[in-house]
């Protein structure tokens, strides 16, 4: 009987071993590509295949160039994710460039689907993610570089330089899904009651209203 059990918990374990990949990113692929049809009207978890693909379909230029930080948060991220760049359907990753004026701010967020490792372009940042446990870990990085942000985690970046600063970010999903906790919260559509926010926050109504306004839609 020992035996048996013996048999049993390493058979467990072969299989915990075996399940842990598929647990890490998007789903493995099941053929050699899958250029996503963007334009399909199916409704699935990801995109479906297109007929005819070509070589452009593995390429994208987006990032070569800085983006437009001219906003309240002053940065901005330019992603190549299978929206953007359709080669990189089924195949579990994509990347992204994230731009920062002087003392811009890549604000908190989580990624729900996918770890998000950076490398620094150039500049000085400070980064940090924070645990369920509340408990925060932070870095201060220069060009060359790299930090990491587990999955799931409340993450953010901050431009300590005195000028512009670039990271590239890879995630190992095709679509790793942003949130970001201010407008998550307070820029929904439908909004959320002021009542929840207010006692979440632990502030008064007048105050939950002041912060909707400054995230209602454009």
């Amino acid at each position: 009987m020992a035996r048996i059990h013996l048999y049993v918990a390493a058979a467990c374990a072969v299989v915990l071993a075996l399940a842990a990949p598929a647990l890490a990113g998007d789903p493995d692929l099941l053929q050699d590509v899958c250029v996503a049809d963007l334009a399909s009207p199916i409704k699935l978890n990801g995109f479906p295949c297109k007929a005819n693909i070509t070589a452009d379909d593995f390429f994208f230029t987006g990032l070569r160039n800085p983006g437009n930080t001219n906003n309240p948060a002053g940065s901005v991220v330019t992603a190549a994710n299978v929206e953007k760049f359709p080669g990189v359907n089924t195949l579990g990753v994509s990347i992204a460039r994230i731009d920062y004026a002087p003392g811009g701010q890549n604000p908190p967020h989580t990624h729900p689907r996918a770890t998000e490792i950076i490398f620094v372009l150039e500049g000085t940042l400070e980064v940090g993610f924070i645990t369920t446990a509340n408990k925060l870990f932070t870095k201060t990085v220069n060009k060359g570089d790299v930090f990491v942000f587990p999955r799931g985690l409340v993450h953010f970046q901050q431009n300590r330089g005195h000028g512009p600063a670039a990271v590239v970010a890879a995630f190992n999903s095709q679509l790793q899904g942003t949130q970001a906790i201010a407008m998550t919260l307070f820029g929904a559509t439908p909004p959320v009651s002021t009542d929840v926010l207010a006692k979440a926050f632990r502030i008064g109504n007048g105050e939950v209203d002041a912060i909707k306004a400054k995230f209602a839609p454009k």
